[in-house]
């Protein structure tokens, strides 16, 4: 987010953040993180079989086509194509990406490679009503865990939700992979349950607008922003402004409500 000085220590968060015990995921029909070089041209494509289940391309690897920055008709130049990834290259001429198109409910798979302290994060039903992306959009948190000055750790949905304590280290569930190499996320929302995965371990699950979620709005920051999560569609954004980040193989699948 934009100042450190606004976020909620971890301290406030404790009592409010208290989620169920996470559990490994692997979705038959999601893609794979793909660990290969970000040259290889298996990257920011679609097999048959993903076709077949609805998955479409929101990064072709060669351009920003589909692509334009906040409440902007283009790309700033802080954001480039580089070696098939759109990489933050320049954080200060970069800010917020948005997706042209808006979506409702999906699920989202994308590969991100972070910088040494680096903080960035993917948000969702985005709208131009506020004068920030994370105004109106829940934010899937990344960040180098290492180094990062940010408290709110890779994974967790901005202040709101965070995994449980992982009985094999006694710490919160960190499953990222270290600075320099590629993780893998999976952002499943659907109006009966949405999930944050990274690199095959599931983190928690939650209700968007249920009770829960709204009462722990009201203990948050985003109280005092009307017009926070109350979009059931928007852009998907990923955040540039925080430091060096790189992507490649975002892919969606669109979800019928029920």
């Amino acid at each position: 987010m934009k100042s450190l000085t606004s976020k909620i220590g971890l301290a406030v968060l404790a009592g409010l953040l208290a989620v169920p015990a996470a559990r490994v995921l692997f979705a038959a029909d999601t893609p794979a993180a793909n660990t290969s070089s970000a040259t290889s041209s298996d990257n920011n494509t679609l097999t048959a079989e993903e076709k077949a289940a609805g998955w479409k391309l929101l990064f072709d690897g060669k351009t920003t086509e589909g692509w334009h920055s906040f409440k902007r008709d283009n790309v700033r130049p802080g954001w480039k194509i580089e070696d098939g990834t759109l990489a933050c290259v320049d954080p200060k001429n970069a800010g917020d990406l948005c997706t042209n198109d808006k979506y409702s409910w999906f699920e989202l798979s994308i590969e991100y490679n972070i910088s040494h302290a680096g903080n960035s994060g993917i948000l969702y039903h985005v709208t131009d009503a506020g004068n920030a992306t994370w105004a109106t959009g829940p934010e899937f948190q990344l960040e180098d865990n290492t180094a990062a000055a940010d408290p709110i750790r890779c994974g967790w949905l901005y202040a709101l939700y965070q995994p449980p304590i992982d009985p094999k280290t006694n710490q919160i569930l960190d499953a990222t992979k270290p600075v320099g190499e590629w993780n893998h996320v999976r952002l499943l929302l659907s109006p009966e349950k949405c999930e944050h995965e990274i690199n095959g371990v599931k983190y928690f699950d939650y209700v968007l607008n249920s009770d829960d979620f709204k009462a722990r709005v009201a203990k948050s920051k985003f109280k005092s922003m009307k017009n926070f999560a109350k979009f059931d569609s928007g852009y998907i954004a990923l955040q540039g402004d925080h430091g060096k980040v790189a992507f490649r193989n975002i892919k969606i699948r669109p979800i019928e409500s029920k």
